[in-house]
């Protein structure tokens, strides 16, 4: 297919339209074919066999380039594209052409006898630049393609359409006051929709159209920076410069478009500080409160934030000693503060040089000189009535306890400060702790008692003593008065009772029982001394006695040994004690001495019920609780058996209720020479065995045979001579005997009876091995190592400590007796 002619109408294809042509023509005609003929060139070439080799090269039909629109085109009519042309068509109309592919039908159609090609819309290349389209030539007889199908691309050519355009604008930046020349402040770029590889409708420019001479821009990069050198904030802080963006290369006819960039110049300290004026006033009263303002001077700056931050300072020492000078951070004020107080007679004026100075400075302005200004204050202070001031400012003073009413304490001073020298008047302040006690006159100013004072009561009194003018009572000062009242020994010294004094029961002779002190509410300034002694008077304690340390400490000591808590438990004992004061003073305790069996191998005394108690962790409401919940089941338990034996029926209901009937009495006694555990009289005596004696099982009917014929005595009536009769009969004769008697009595009722008789006999041969009949036996060993064994040998220790000490007095006494 070739293109035709018309195809080069288009004055931007012209050189391709001359391009192809001549490509065409060096092809013999061949370069714009479009369609695959299969015509064949021929090629001969001989074998080795003489013969002639056919070659067969298919001649190429299609050859063309890529076709162009214009885009936007308004014109009536639809834009022609190009033309498509096979080898094939012979222009007999026998060839169709065929167009498929992206807009094909819609915005491209084709003529299918000519293959003219026309686009029926306006295109927009900013939205599609190209399209992809398919061509194909059909015999129109047989409808079938007479070549393959084949691709080619229509390209939308660009137009300056689109205009540029920034999309971020406007835009807001800063730069620093008194920057220099082409300093970088802010970089724009604007865009262009426009083709940017086709012609200049996308190459931009920058340029300024509102903020020179202070600002310029790069043309190509779009950096904004200073053009003007020395711009101060103080004068000028806000730009607004407009920045245009030009395409086509800023030549005439393209298009354009613009932004805003807001620029604000910051603050940087180029201006020191300076006072309105050097010179300035102030009055001050002389009764300004020390630390209060009395005045404020100001200095101003026009930079803003730190770089105006102000320091204010007094250059003069009479001035820096008197007053202090500070920054108000919120005004920048320098307020003026008292540092000592002033006095109108003794100095009138004051005159400072105060300097005002920048915190924070540039070096890059040390050109512009010192940042720094000053003036001068001058004070003038004012006379004023001033109270009456005391010769200290507080007193301290002493007066002895008990001290007569009236006795002088001390006296304070006052007198008024100014010029005409006011008589003054003192009198106490009654609302604080000395009211009652103290008063002053009012005109000497001296302190004295109104009340008695007593040290131990209240060792110190603080008063305030005020005093005012007599020809103005309304001005007033105040001072403090302590006033210490000193000691006198007027207390005896006294012993704690309080606490029991326990008495070990196995305390000997010479041991010391408890060490006592005493205690004085007086105050002894070389330290207390106390004596101690047994009240004059009386017998001598037979049990205790007591010994002076000479350290205001004494011992009470045991002067026996062995005391027992059962014989007595409580001891009083009186002690006397004495102070080594002027005067003498003395008092009277009694002691409470308590006995216990105290536990052995502890080093505190403590009776063993109470380490009990104490190990046991008890306290004395749970020892009630305890001991009456024991009660009430005692109670219970008794109440339940007392109900029991109420119910419990008689053993004989009837005369033919018969049943056996076994007593066990089971008592053990402790061997022959036991006396006490059962009576043996009972088998010792024939005669009170055959004493009737009536069953509680059997009611008696009248007297029994042979009753009236037995003797009768009374319990505890033995005849010695029958008892010397019956202790030389064997026991086992007179158990047959009674067995005999038991057998024969018809009055007893007709079951079993078992008597039991516990008699071991007379004695033995080999004696008793008990230690009870050998008490008489002296031993000489010693048993005091059985206080070493622990509390389980305690009982036997005393034991034995109370028969070695009855030894020893018996031998005394046998000694004393044979002299």
């Amino acid at each position: 297919m070739k293109v035709s002619p018309s195809s080069c109408l288009c004055p931007v294809l012209l050189c391709l339209c001359f391009l192809e042509r001549s490509y065409g023509a060096s092809h013999h005609g061949q370069a714009r074919v479009i369609s695959r003929n299969h015509n064949l060139t021929h090629s001969h070439n001989q074998t080795k066999d003489g013969e002639t080799e056919v070659h067969h090269r298919p001649k190429r039909g299609w050859i063309w380039n890529q076709f162009f629109v214009l885009e936007e085109h308004i014109g009536p009519e639809a834009q022609y594209v190009g033309k498509l042309h096979s080898n094939s068509d012979k222009g007999d109309g026998s060839v169709r052409y065929i167009l498929s592919g992206e807009g094909a039908g819609t915005i491209f159609i084709i003529n299918e006898v000519t293959g003219d090609i026309h686009a029926t819309k306006s295109l927009d290349r900013e939205k599609k630049s190209h399209y992809v389209l398919h061509a194909q030539a059909i015999d129109i007889n047989t409808n079938k393609p007479l070549e393959p199908e084949s691709e080619f691309i229509i390209k939308v050519q660009d137009i300056n359409d689109n205009a540029p355009k920034f999309p971020d604008g406007p835009f807001v930046t800063h730069v620093p006051e008194m920057s220099e020349v082409g300093t970088s402040v802010f970089q724009v770029t604007a865009t262009d929709a426009d083709d940017p590889t086709y012609g200049n409708s996308a190459r931009v420019v920058y340029s300024v159209l509102h903020g020179q001479p202070y600002f310029s821009v790069d043309p190509k990069t779009g950096i904004i920076r200073t053009a003007l050198g020395d711009m101060d904030r103080e004068a000028k802080e806000h730009y607004a410069v407009v920045i245009q963006a030009k395409d086509m290369a800023g030549q005439v006819g393209g298009l354009s478009g613009s932004t805003t960039v807001n620029i604000t110049l910051t603050d940087v300290n180029d201006n020191p500080p300076k006072f309105p004026q050097k010179n300035y006033q102030v009055y001050v009263s002389e009764s300004a409160q020390v630390g209060k303002p009395v005045g404020k001077i100001k200095a101003n700056d026009e930079d803003i934030g730190v770089n105006a931050e102000i320091k204010y300072s007094i250059l003069n020492p009479e001035g820096a000693n008197m007053f202090s000078i500070a920054t108000d951070k919120d005004t920048r004020e320098g307020i003026i503060s008292l540092r000592k107080p002033l006095n109108y007679e003794k100095k009138r004026q004051y005159t400072l040089h105060i300097a005002a100075e920048n915190t924070h400075l540039d070096s890059r302005f040390s050109y512009l000189g010192s940042f720094k200004d000053d003036a001068t204050l001058k004070i003038t202070v004012g006379d004023v009535d001033e109270p009456p001031v005391f010769s200290m400012d507080y007193y301290i003073m002493d007066v002895y306890e008990n001290a007569k009413i009236g006795t002088e304490v001390g006296a304070v001073t006052a007198q008024d400060p100014d010029s005409k020298n006011s008589p003054v008047r003192y009198f106490i302040e009654r609302t604080e702790e000395g009211e009652g006690y103290f008063d002053i006159e009012a005109v000497s100013g001296v302190i004295r008692t109104t009340q008695l004072l007593d040290r131990e009561d209240t060792p110190w009194h603080n008063i305030t003593v005020m005093a005012t003018e007599e020809d103005n009572p309304s001005l007033l000062s105040h001072v403090p008065v302590t006033i210490q009242v000193l000691d006198i020994n007027d207390n005896p010294p006294e012993i704690n009772t309080e606490e029991e004094i326990i008495i070990c029961e196995s305390t000997r002779a010479g041991q010391v029982i408890q060490t006592i002190t005493a205690v004085d509410k007086d105050d002894f300034a070389n330290g207390q001394r106390f004596y101690f002694s047994f009240p004059g008077g009386i017998p001598a304690n037979p049990n205790f006695t007591i010994k002076d340390n000479e350290d205001s400490t004494a011992s009470i000591v045991a002067r026996r040994r062995r005391f027992h808590r059962l014989t007595q438990e409580l001891y009083e004992l009186p002690v006397v004690v004495w102070d080594g004061g002027e005067p003498l003073l003395s008092s009277t305790s009694t002691l409470t001495l308590r006995v216990c069996p105290c536990q052995r191998g502890s080093r505190l005394k403590i009776c063993q019920s109470e380490a009990f108690l104490s190990s046991a962790g008890l306290s004395t409401g749970a020892l009630i609780a305890i001991l009456l919940c024991v009660l009430i089941l005692l109670a219970i338990v008794i109440l339940f058996i007392t109900l029991r034996r109420s119910k419990k029926e008689p053993l004989i209901i009837s005369e033919e209720d018969i049943r056996e009937n076994v007593v066990t009495y089971d008592d053990e006694g402790g061997g022959e020479e036991d006396t006490e555990a059962f009576d043996i009289i009972a088998l010792r005596n024939p005669e009170a065995a055959e004493e009737l004696k009536y069953r509680r099982d059997v009611r008696p009917e009248g007297s029994r045979p042979g009753s009236s014929c037995r003797p009768h005595r009374r319990h505890g009536a033995h005849s010695p001579s029958f008892l010397g009769t019956e202790e030389e009969m064997d026991v086992r004769d007179f158990i047959k005997q009674r067995l005999a008697e038991a057998d024969q009595d018809t009055s007893v009722p007709p079951y079993d009876s078992l008597q039991t008789y516990a008699f071991e006999g007379q004695g033995s041969p080999a004696g008793s091995i008990s230690s009870l009949g050998s008490a008489g036996v002296h031993s000489e060993q010693d048993y005091k190592y059985l206080d070493d064994w622990g509390p389980e040998f305690q009982k036997l220790a005393e034991l034995y400590a109370e028969e070695v000490d009855v030894q020893s007095e018996s031998t005394t006494k046998d000694t004393e007796e044979q002299t």
